[in-house]
């Protein structure tokens, strides 16, 4: 029930944002949206800008939750970004706050900011790839070409979603600006003879969910607890800093909420994913976390659906 309501608060909050824009939404307002006590609000959250950041986090973790299998889904980077790029433009039609909320709100509040470059990194590694596919005797582009790629992309779709606004719903697939998109992501990596002829070329369908690669998250599912992106960044720095207490993930893997980053902490514990180090110590010691087997096994998976090179030892 407490999952279900904390979902509800962030898609009010999202919605709000994208009706009013960030400065224009209070605590007050999530509450009216969603019917919920001023109490259970800051149960969930201490304040508003934390449920605002948990909203852009809830965001990301839909998009990736489509666009990571996607791309992992194929053994060539052009069609795993062909398939991922289609996905995020899916998700636009198909969770247009959340999507504004990503792609045009992020620009106006810092924190937001902060997490919309945390997860453009993320995407110039996987464009970056592009460099090892590109025809021999060309050019490779320097890294920093990705950075300029992701950049324009976004920019394109920002100022279609404003534009798209004045538009009723049913009169906004993004997908019609998949063949120019794709056509500009290739262009630097493999010429303009290719960045042409993906100006014809169809979306590919979407991920059938048999195709879809798996990691081995059986035991989470048991448990309740899904592999979300949220839980893939605390995985992630555990696996970076073992032995770090709840601050210091809560520091390291982005989390606002120091009441969710223990809930989540103590989820994965119960999931068999991360240990704590500290038990036995003195009482009131520090929790002092590392990863499990199986928890380094899901962070390798999260790792590589995510296209970050893997760390010395692992």
């Amino acid at each position: 029930m407490e999952d279900i309501q904390r979902t509800q608060i962030l898609e009010a909050m999202a919605a709000l944002v994208a009706e009013r824009g960030v400065a224009g939404v209070t605590v007050a307002d999530v509450i009216a949206r969603t019917g919920v006590s001023r109490r259970a609000f800051y149960e969930q959250f201490p304040d508003r800008n934390s449920c605002l950041v948990a909203a852009f986090d809830l965001g990301v973790e839909r998009a990736a939750a489509r666009m990571m299998p996607a791309y992992a889904s194929q053994r060539r980077w052009r069609d795993g970004i062909r398939a991922a790029l289609a996905e995020g433009l899916r998700f636009l039609d198909a969770e247009p706050s959340l999507g504004r909320l990503l792609v045009v709100h992020s620009l106006g509040y810092v924190e937001l900011a902060r997490r919309r470059a945390e997860t453009q990194a993320l995407l110039w590694n996987v464009v970056d790839r592009g460099r090892s596919e590109g025809s021999v005797g060309r050019s490779e582009p320097p890294p920093v070409v990705a950075e300029g790629v992701v950049g324009a992309v976004l920019a394109v779709i920002q100022t279609r979603l404003l534009a798209q606004d004045a538009q009723p719903p049913d009169e906004r697939p993004s997908l019609e600006v998949f063949g120019s998109l794709m056509s500009l992501i290739v262009l630097p990596y493999l010429g303009p003879s290719a960045a042409q002829r993906e100006l014809l070329r169809p979306a590919p369908a979407p991920l059938s969910s048999e195709r879809r690669p798996s990691l081995p998250v059986s035991r989470f599912e048991d448990n309740g607890l899904r592999l979300t992106y949220r839980t893939g960044r605390v995985l992630s720095a555990i696996a970076q800093y073992p032995g770090a207490s709840n601050r210091e993930v809560a520091e390291r893997a982005g989390i606002v909420d120091q009441g969710q980053i223990s809930k989540l902490l103590t989820r994965l514990e119960r999931a068999g994913a991360i240990t704590n180090l500290s038990e036995g110590t003195a009482r009131g010691a520090p929790n002092a976390w590392s990863l499990t087997e199986l928890g380094k096994r899901i962070e390798r998976g999260v790792e590589h659906r995510l296209g970050r090179a893997p760390r010395a030892g692992s």
